[in-house]
């Protein structure tokens, strides 16, 4: 949650700065802060990988990175040069602590000349198996020993469980503070999904009705197109509802069920987030096979190109039953959301790539029109467009122009592409400058972690204790397997997509 002040001096010490989040994601995203002087003065990288690279080689590899994937495109020449002498490079044995030693002494000669100490972002852009050899090498070296200054930031996945979970935290916490400790989901990034705070709690128009009385149901979908690309491998042991659904979809969830904050101070709002992971009814095994469902996608044919099944992608066992489509239907135990079904889906090769949260609201009380005049009536309806699109969209109920009383539905629309001419930052930009400025809102802290964990657990141990025998169940380029559409349908409610036009002039 950005404020208006530049962080104080900062260096970014990443590890896995060889590899592709590194080239696609952070150096575009440090690249773009930098150009919109978000960066300090005294500021410097320094990445850290098994490659031998130089100092010149590992700029040129970032400028290449910039170059495809920055928001802005191609980089200035000028500007580049001035933000490339800031990069360095250290070849590194993570387990080694030698490599901790050199880590020190490269920080010191970049520090000493700016007369103080700076920020100190440790990026853990690294296989997991790696986490707990480099956190305890940072506590022997003693680079990471200041709580307000020093800050660890750790990509998704966080465990695999809630045990590996539970045991991650352990580690970690045995070198970094809590207060330290930034877990990253790009998703938090997003402008939309930033956006849905400004919404909820800077509008005396929303509030009064954000509840069980007014409110039928909520529909949470993240839709992909693409299949598992170039993840095979990391995707075979994670499956949907690990991959999508314990992290981003329940963040998703949590910002729209939870309670006013009192400020908008970090701790705070993670508070607010945690309650409501606590609130969620947690399901016995004997419960799953009510209220979730999962599918496999088999080849078909996506935008006129025939697709191959998940079972013949690269890195993927050929006879897997891991799912690539999971909906579940959760419920909110709190006086607010007090038997209100919230409704999440999420998979690959699906119909089209899109996340929106849709409110769906109760019908009126009672109608005074004839049925004559309502035909195409249907109940208000409030959806929230994360990408590829972004914007808020209300759907109401209007009279047709003539001489008759009919009743039609239309939308009142807010789209960035049309209401700013700015374009708005990436994910990562929004989430490192929140690391170098010290907030940790837009981040998860070890309990919600665990109790994100604790909800999904359940679901996962049915699931593993009970292979499918139908896989695949569903086709590339449809939504999904007809269990899911049984799911939703079972409560006399249907599957809602309705995406934001796409329409980027002012």
């Amino acid at each position: 949650m950005q404020s208006a002040r530049k962080p104080d001096p900062s260096t970014i010490i990443i590890f896995g700065a060889g590899g592709d989040l590194c080239w696609r994601k952070l150096m575009p995203a440090i690249y773009n802060l930098y150009l919109d002087d978000w960066v300090p003065d005294n500021f410097a990288v320094i990445g850290l990988d098994i490659k031998e690279m130089s100092d010149d080689e590992f700029r040129q590899r970032i400028l290449d990175g910039v170059n495809q994937f920055s928001r802005r495109g191609k980089a200035n020449e000028s500007d580049w040069n001035k933000f490339a002498s800031s990069l360095n490079y250290q070849k590194a044995d993570f387990t080694n602590e030698e490599t901790y030693k050199k880590l020190s002494d490269k920080i010191l000669s970049i520090e000493n000349p700016w007369g103080k100490k700076s920020n100190r972002i440790f990026y853990l852009a690294i296989p997991p198996a790696f986490i707990e050899a480099i956190t305890k090498n940072l506590s022997l070296s003693k680079i990471a020993q200041d709580d307000l200054r020093d800050r660890l930031v750790i990509e998704k996945p966080f465990g695999h469980d809630l045990e590996s979970a539970r045991e991650l935290n352990n580690v970690i916490k045995n070198t970094f503070d809590e207060c330290q400790i930034y877990r990253i989901d790009h998703y938090l990034g997003k402008e939309t999904v930033q956006n849905m705070i400004a919404f909820r709690f800077a509008n005396a128009l929303f509030e009064p009705i954000w509840n069980r009385n007014f409110i039928d149901h909520v529909q949470i979908t993240v839709a992909e197109e693409v299949g598992v690309e170039h993840r095979g491998s990391y995707y075979d042991h994670a499956g949907a509802l690990r991959d999508m659904i314990q992290n981003h979809i329940l963040q998703l969830l949590c910002l729209t069920a939870m309670e006013p904050p009192v400020s908008f101070s970090a701790d705070e709002v993670r508070n607010k987030k945690v309650d409501v992971l606590r609130a969620i009814r947690k399901y016995t095994r004997d419960d799953v096979h009510r209220n979730a469902v999962r599918g496999q996608y088999n080849n078909g044919w996506m935008e006129g190109q025939k697709v191959i099944s998940y079972k013949e992608e690269p890195g993927v066992n050929s006879k897997s039953n891991i799912e690539t489509f999971a909906a579940v239907k959760f419920y909110v135990d709190n006086w607010r959301w007090q038997d209100v079904p919230f409704y999440v889906r999420t998979g690959k090769r699906l119909s089209q790539k899109t996340s929106v949260i849709t409110i769906q609201f109760r019908p009126v009380p009672h109608s005074a029109f004839p049925n004559e005049t309502i035909e195409n009536w249907q109940p208000n309806r409030l959806i929230i467009n994360i990408q590829p699109e972004m914007g808020i969209r209300i759907r109401f109920q209007a009279k047709q122009p003539g001489l008759k009383m009919l009743m039609t539905p239309v939308d009142m629309v807010f789209n960035y592409g049309s209401a700013y001419t700015a374009e708005p930052p990436e994910a990562y930009e929004t989430l490192l400058l929140d690391v170098m400025l010290g907030d940790a809102t837009l981040f998860m802290r070890s309990d919600q972690v665990e109790a994100a964990w604790e909800l999904i657990m359940p679901i996962i141990e049915a699931w593993e204790s009970n292979p499918p025998v139908d896989f695949p169940n569903y086709f590339a380029g449809t939504w999904g397997p007809e269990a899911a559409e049984a799911l939703i349908a079972r409560d006399g409610k249907n599957w809602l997509v309705l995406p934001m036009p796409i329409n980027n002039s002012k």
